[in-house]
């Protein structure tokens, strides 16, 4: 459907309506002439409402919203530009700064982290995947080890023909096993190097992995369609990467135990500043991974310099105390990252 038309349908039906009532509590300029707060009723006393904040004087005219589109759009946008660099260069004096008040002047935690969250994921979504890996190593590995494979297979058809000439069933039969086995590496090999792990889960046994019934369907239906297995895992990682805030959290406590200066929400607002920072460090290094330039495997070392920096501003501690605590957050995190994808796995399984 044309994107034009409910617009121009939108603008027409506005001009249409102030047309045919045209009085409706404006002044000539178009602003609004109540003496009552029209959010919530409260006698006005200023060009606030004292009560819920709204603006006295409320525009009705097309001029008036397109200039409230771009209002809103550069104010965002103003607070970006203003939250970005401290978030990069100084992010333990933005957290610090937000938790103590100052609210205005920045993009919230919870606003910017959708933000990355969705950028990430719209970015990363429309990417190849081996411009996100370097599987050039992958490749060669598989080539020589589907090398590798066929001269062993060279070497048993050899063992293979002296066992028949000496008639040795029993090493006619281990040496067709190895056969066989040696057959489904290089196919799963080639499968894994067409295809990825797609092709890996496509060639996989059809033998039940374990003895749950749940377990077993759940595999079995991954190994049918792994498309849709890992569309899913891209879904639920969009729809569910706010749990990685209250997974967080408890590591959070436990490097500031019983302490009565931090609290949870200065964990929260901590925790979810670093993954805003995450998230953008994910969408930097996938367009940067595109430019084909060496150094991507650098990016890895910036988070923890991150964390670092973080704790030290946020929680005001000497370098040794914010270093150890970086370390163990380093970690820490690394452990949460893997148990959210268990989780994310779990999810698409069973779905």
């Amino acid at each position: 459907m044309n994107v034009v038309e409910p617009i121009a349908d939108a603008v027409t039906g506005g001009l249409a309506a102030r047309a045919v009532e045209p009085r409706t509590g404006l002044d000539e300029s178009g602003h609004t002439t109540e003496r009552a707060c029209l959010n919530c009723g409260t006698p006005l006393a200023g060009d606030y409402c004292h009560a819920c904040g709204q603006h006295a004087h409320v525009h009705r005219s097309l001029g008036a919203f397109g200039h409230d589109l771009l209002h809103g759009v550069f104010h965002f946008e103003g607070k970006i530009w203003r939250t970005l660099p401290m978030l990069a260069w100084r992010p333990g004096e933005l957290t610090r700064r937000y938790i103590d008040g100052q609210r205005a002047s920045f993009v919230s935690p919870i606003a910017l982290f959708l933000f990355g969250v969705f950028l990430m994921f719209a970015v990363v979504s429309q990417l190849p995947s081996n411009s996100l890996i370097d599987t050039s190593q992958l490749q060669a590995g598989l080539e020589n080890g589907v090398k590798e494979s066929e001269a062993k297979l060279r070497d048993l058809a050899t063992q293979r023909t002296r066992a028949v000439a000496a008639g040795d069933q029993a090493a006619i039969a281990r040496i067709d096993r190895t056969i066989a086995s040696q057959n489904e590496d290089i196919a799963l090999a080639r499968d894994i190097a067409k295809d990825g792990t797609a092709g890996a889960l496509t060639h996989a046994s059809d033998d039940a992995p374990t003895s749950v019934a749940a377990l077993n369907d759940a595999y079995l239906k991954a190994k049918k369609n792994p498309e849709l297995l890992f569309f899913k895992l891209k879904s639920n990682g969009y729809k569910y990467s706010w749990a990685l805030i209250p997974l967080s959290l408890p590591l959070m406590w436990l490097l500031f135990p019983f302490s009565r200066r931090w609290r949870l929400y200065d964990h929260t607002v901590f925790v979810t500043y670093s993954l805003c920072f995450m998230t953008l460090l994910v969408v930097t290094g996938s367009l940067y991974r595109l430019t084909g330039l060496p150094g991507v495997g650098l990016l890895t070392l910036i988070p923890p310099v991150h964390m670092y920096r973080q704790l030290r501003g946020a929680y005001s501690l000497s370098s040794l105390s914010a270093l150890w605590r970086a370390a163990v957050l380093s970690v820490g995190s690394f452990s949460i990252v893997i148990l959210f994808g268990i989780g994310l796995v779990l999810l698409g399984l069973f779905d």
